[in-house]
């Protein structure tokens, strides 16, 4: 285990991404090299997702960070048993593998096996984060507000020092027999499977359906003549109407 001095030693990548093209070129990464994530890199992602503001400002989030070790090694494990029974019920039940899925080129069916891959490959990512929250009330419909901007944080510091991540909810499918094994208590929120890595492809613009579809001007279905994407703006299929 590396000690405070020692990680002051080992090299982190310069964040040469602005904020603004961070937010738009970071994408969700699901395929990582083959290298672990530096703990200086790690201490530097999640003091980014420490940053982001919680409910009341009580900070009563926590992350998990899984890398090596045997604990880590049976954790990712079971989230990779519990990701694969999930996404073959989900290609299934969502028609992956009908319709337009059945084209190879097509945005489904690469979608398809992307998610195919990460799955198959979940238990041996580089870095696996589980943020929570610690409860101080019955459970509410509002109680992420205190955990997912932090993880909003953690992916675009990621992307700004050269690696990448995504956010799942993988543990779902083996959230007690997880709970037991990291010893986490009842009255803590499990809130996503977060993976991070060294991207093995690209950053890039995301692609969103136009500015003026999320934009209203005062009243619902209004949109403001300002509601306009900067130049070069690409958009998913879902994007402008087609014609």
């Amino acid at each position: 285990m590396a000690t405070p001095d020692s990680l002051d030693q080992i090299p982190t990548p310069d964040d040469s991404i602005g904020l603004l093209e961070g937010i738009a070129t970071t994408r969700s990464i699901r395929r990582y090299a083959d290298e672990p994530v530096p703990e200086s890199v790690l201490r530097d992602i999640c003091f980014a997702a420490s940053r982001a503001p919680t409910g009341s400002n009580r900070q009563q989030f926590r992350m998990i960070v899984l890398t090596d070790g045997d604990i880590a090694q049976q954790a990712k494990h079971l989230i990779a048993e519990g990701a694969q029974r999930l996404w073959s019920a989900k290609r299934r039940n969502d028609g992956y593998d009908e319709g337009s899925g059945i084209t190879d080129d097509s945005p489904k069916a690469r979608m398809a096996r992307s998610m195919e891959t990460y799955v198959d490959g979940l238990s041996d990512v580089p870095a696996l984060i589980l943020p929570t929250l610690i409860r101080h009330r019955e459970p509410t419909s509002t109680e992420g507000a205190s955990v997912y901007p932090a993880m909003q944080n953690l992916l675009l510091a990621a992307r700004g020092l050269g690696y990448g991540g995504v956010v799942t909810m993988w543990h779902a499918a083996v959230e007690p027999q997880l709970r037991a094994l990291l010893q986490i208590p009842d009255d803590v929120f499990l809130a996503a499977t977060v993976t991070l890595g060294k991207p093995a492809g690209n950053h890039g613009p995301v692609r969103r359906r136009p500015l003026d579809h999320f934009v209203y001007d005062g009243v619902w279905g209004q949109t403001p003549t300002w509601a306009i994407d900067p130049p070069g703006t690409r958009h998913t299929s879902a994007g402008p109407p087609r014609r």
